[in-house]
């Protein structure tokens, strides 16, 4: 079983590069984002106390989000492993994953990091705002809180895999093809 963290700030490409290679490796792509986007859609509890987070550029907090992976994970016994897209975003969350991931006979075995300068994450997110009409990513101000909400609060994890040997940086500009064969080098590997 392969477990893979795709780790990155908003508008790296986490998103598109899971889409690609949770098809190459036969694994299952848990985007913590697309699971808040779902709840946020139909007014669940959660989804409303996300939105009220995210509306200000800040994190859910831990708890919601480990509950809510967790139950993601539960939902996929059959996995060949996980890609896991804007989770752990925390120490504590990075604790709990590897805590399940033992649970189920498993661990994680790297965090990939996509880096990108915040300039190019800047205009990538304001492009995709006028694309997709997300609300979070049509505000300069908002964008730019994301991102240094990022640095504060879950740049900390690249220490954290560090120490682990499971940290794999990865240039994450250039196009699709040429970001996922420096992606695939390094999943190989693993």
């Amino acid at each position: 079983m392969k477990n893979i963290v795709l780790f990155g700030p908003p508008g790296a490409g986490k998103g598109t590069q899971a889409e690609i290679l949770k098809e190459k490796y036969q694994l299952v792509h848990i985007s913590t984002g697309d699971v808040f986007r779902y709840n946020i859609k139909n007014a669940t509890e959660l989804g409303n106390l996300a939105k009220s987070y995210m509306d200000k550029g800040h994190l859910v907090p831990d708890e919601v989000t480990i509950n809510m992976l967790k139950a993601e994970v539960e939902k996929r016994p059959e996995a060949n492993g996980f890609i896991f897209d804007g989770f752990p975003r925390t120490e504590a969350q990075a604790e709990a994953l590897s805590d399940l991931m033992e649970e189920k006979g498993t661990q994680i075995n790297g965090m990939v990091a996509l880096e990108v300068a915040d300039e190019i994450l800047v205009g990538r997110l304001l492009e995709r705002g006028k694309l997709s009409g997300r609300a979070d990513d049509a505000n300069e101000a908002v964008i730019r809180e994301r991102i240094a909400e990022y640095y504060r609060k879950t740049d900390i994890l690249k220490s954290y895999y560090q120490k682990q040997d499971h940290y794999h940086g990865v240039d994450g500009v250039g196009s699709i093809e040429e970001i996922t064969q420096r992606l695939c080098e390094v999943f190989d590997r693993l």
